[in-house]
């Protein structure tokens, strides 16, 4: 073989070593995991699912004082923060669900200043409702719901509030007349007019925790149960 064929045939130099890889502090490490856990549950609390505690007794006996629960935030549409506007919807708000929504008398306030209340829609769009001595008409028919309760004999006259007495009134498009299931103590459309869709924020599935503060303990048989 010839000289010039033995240099054809040289072994080629060896690759270079790489630069070992900079290792990650502990700390930048924690760091890191924080944030991705951050972002990770603002994105479930805006999109997907939101924790509500019930602080007052007016949708009593269907959610107590002191009960915790999860609200869907995306079976109504995923709504985009700060706007009006949603995606991925599954379904509108029916009859007989139980929604939280802002406030509707805290319109003028700031964002971050709004109240959540949580309510059951009685009527949709296009009905009519009146309440009569008490009881709730719908399209001229008599709305029956098992978790309405009444804990006041008495009935107020239409000239004294519309508590027992309203006048009836068309549900406008894109909007909804709620009231809460304890109809004696509960401040809802009847006195502050509609919950307009925008101001949905999801529909109220499951009781995760429940405490009784009289008596500092848990409910253990209000946990994990639906609501209906």
């Amino acid at each position: 073989m010839s000289a010039a064929e033995e240099k054809q045939v040289e072994a080629a130099p060896e690759a270079p070593t790489p630069a070992p890889k900079p290792v990650k502090s502990k700390s930048r490490e924690w760091t890191e995991s924080i944030v991705v856990a951050l972002v990770l549950a603002l994105i479930i609390r805006t999109f997907v699912v939101q924790a509500f505690k019930i602080p007052s007794g007016s949708m009593e006996d269907t959610l107590l004082i002191g009960d915790h629960l999860l609200v869907s935030k995306f079976v109504y549409g995923m709504q985009i923060p700060f706007t009006e506007k949603r995606f991925l919807r599954f379904k509108d708000p029916q009859q007989g669900d139980v929604i939280v929504f802002e406030f509707p008398e805290d319109r003028d306030k700031s964002y971050f200043s709004r109240r959540d209340f949580i309510k059951r829609v009685v009527a949709i769009p296009g009905d009519v409702v009146e309440v009569r001595d008490k009881q709730v008409y719908v399209n001229g028919e008599k709305y029956e719901l098992p978790q309405a309760i009444h804990k006041e004999a008495d009935s107020i006259p239409a000239q004294y509030g519309p508590r027992d007495f309203m006048k009836p009134v068309t549900v406008p498009a894109d909007s909804y007349f709620v009231m809460g299931d304890n109809r004696d103590r509960s401040y809802d459309s009847r006195f502050w007019g509609f919950v307009t869709e925008p101001e949905i924020k999801g529909k109220a599935f499951i009781k995760y925790w429940s405490w009784d503060s009289e008596r500092h303990l848990p409910r253990i048989s209000r946990i994990g149960r639906l609501i209906h």
